[in-house]
């Protein structure tokens, strides 16, 4: 089991390709929406994905997060807390 939750706002996502740039083991780019998507991720009924991460994982995510000009990228703690 994962320390963390990486979540993805998909509908939101713009497609810029920033985060697949950043951390290509966990963002890919869906072509047929031109949009971002986590790699093995579950997708949830309102359109957002979900996928847990290790620690080891959190810094690299946490690049991705952070270089999204739209924000549609949350990293959450396993207590729920939200880190970004």
């Amino acid at each position: 089991m994962g320390k963390y939750t990486l979540q993805h706002n998909k509908p939101d996502c713009i497609g810029c390709g920033a985060c697949a740039a950043v951390a290509p083991e966990f963002w890919v780019m869906n072509d047929a929406e031109n949009k971002s998507d986590i790699v093995a991720c579950k997708k949830l009924d309102n359109g957002w994905e979900e996928r847990e991460i290790e620690e080891k994982d959190l810094a690299k995510n946490k690049d991705a997060a952070e270089s999204c000009p739209v924000n549609v990228i949350h990293i959450l703690k396993e207590n729920g807390e939200k880190i970004i």
